[in-house]
């Protein structure tokens, strides 16, 4: 049972980081600025995904606990990323792009919220 654990999140880590990876280098190549879009963008998706899964979850949809792991721990893991944020917070700070910076940080932390919240609602409409 471990094992196959281990396998759904790491299959579901994979792909989210490929995922991750892939998703700002389009929105890069779209728009130009010095805001990171792709990562704010990736880490809200995330989080959206993430209160959807658990809203699906959490209905008693009987979803196997390896998708539930695969899903959550293993793709929003791999997707979303903590590090990158703080790198490029700190980046935007040592640049002194403070409205950025509290843009980028302020909105990361309460738009996320929203965005499980927004999830967990979703699924509850259906």
């Amino acid at each position: 049972m471990m094992i196959r654990s281990i396998l759904c999140i790491a299959a579901g880590g994979a792909l989210g980081s490929v995922s991750r990876w892939l998703l700002p280098k389009l929105l890069q190549g779209t728009f130009l600025s010095v805001f990171p879009l792709g990562t704010i963008t990736v880490n809200l998706l995330g989080c959206l995904l993430i209160g959807l899964f658990y809203g699906i979850a959490d209905r008693g949809t009987g979803i196997q606990e390896g998708w539930k792991l695969f899903l959550t721990v293993g793709f929003c893991g791999g997707f979303t990323t903590f590090s990158t944020f703080c790198n490029e917070s700190l980046t935007l700070l040592r640049a002194h792009q403070l409205w950025q910076a509290t843009a980028y940080m302020g909105g990361s932390v309460f738009l996320g919220i929203i965005a499980v919240y927004a999830g967990l609602q979703i699924i509850r409409l259906f």
